[in-house]
């Protein structure tokens, strides 16, 4: 019976999920009525990160006398609609961005498309650096585009991936919900990148201690990361992890 009520408690959210899909797949099909759907011309050039490592620290005023010119794409996590303008959040692989979409801008037949677009769906977006009246630095679009129709609706922004056996099995939602599971990722694959090649008497040989060091300075930003909350104790796991495989104390790296 117990078995039973699960089964009825999760159908309404099976169904739920079931009918957005759905409602992606007709807009994906209406996309490709117009010829345009999953364009291979749009060339990125920046990265969120070093965006914000770059201009983060200008006022609007010093934005506003460069004014500079950013390309960028990344998939749509947060999107806020308001009327004639609207406020986006993009990720790419280095980071979040938000952009600032106004009809003025992008003209009313794009503006008009932006508003169906989904979370999860991959953008494009050209346009000169902004600071928010809260002093966030955006990019105020001038060009938008959708590059690819996500079918899947994203787990809730507020709870997450939370199943651990869904983490597992469907790792590609958690890397892109996770921000702590990227930096593992990325970190992890710096660290195994960084073994030394030598070749001893025709044999070939890993030294995992040269380089090492400098490798893990280098990616992970120790000192800049030791002071950001959450990855105190992914630094920890991390630090850990090198002395198991590379004989380093945190003295060394």
């Amino acid at each position: 019976m117990a078995t039973t009520d699960n089964t009825e408690q999760q159908a309404p959210v099976q169904q739920d999920e079931n009918q957005l899909i759905a409602e992606r797949r007709a807009k994906l099909a209406e996309w490709r009525k117009t010829g345009k759907a999953f364009p291979n011309d749009f060339q990125r050039e920046n990265t969120a990160a070093k965006v914000l490592e770059g201009y983060g620290d200008k006022t609007a005023e010093e934005l506003e006398g460069l004014p500079v010119e950013v390309k960028l794409a990344g998939r749509m996590m947060l999107k806020r609609v308001m009327g004639k303008a609207s406020f986006a959040t993009l990720q790419d692989l280095s980071g979040r961005i938000q952009i600032y979409v106004a009809r003025d801008k992008v003209g009313e037949d794009v503006y008009a498309a932006f508003k169906t677009w989904d979370l999860g769906d991959i953008v494009g977006v050209v346009g000169p650096l902004m600071k928010t009246r809260t002093g966030e630095l955006s990019i105020q679009a001038s060009e938008i585009r959708l590059l690819t129709k996500s079918l899947r609706p994203l787990p809730d922004k507020f709870h997450g991936l939370a199943d651990q056996e869904m983490k597992y099995r469907q790792r590609y939602v958690d890397l892109i919900m996770n921000e702590e599971t990227r930096f593992t990722f990325r970190a992890r694959s710096a660290i195994v990148a960084s073994p030394e090649i030598k070749t001893v008497d025709g044999k070939t040989e890993y030294d995992l201690k040269a380089g090492f060091a400098e490798a893990i300075k280098r990616w992970l930003r120790l000192d800049e990361l030791a002071t950001k909350g959450p990855r105190k104790v992914l630094l920890r796991r991390l630090t850990a992890y090198t002395q198991e495989i590379g004989g380093y104390d945190a003295e060394d790296i």
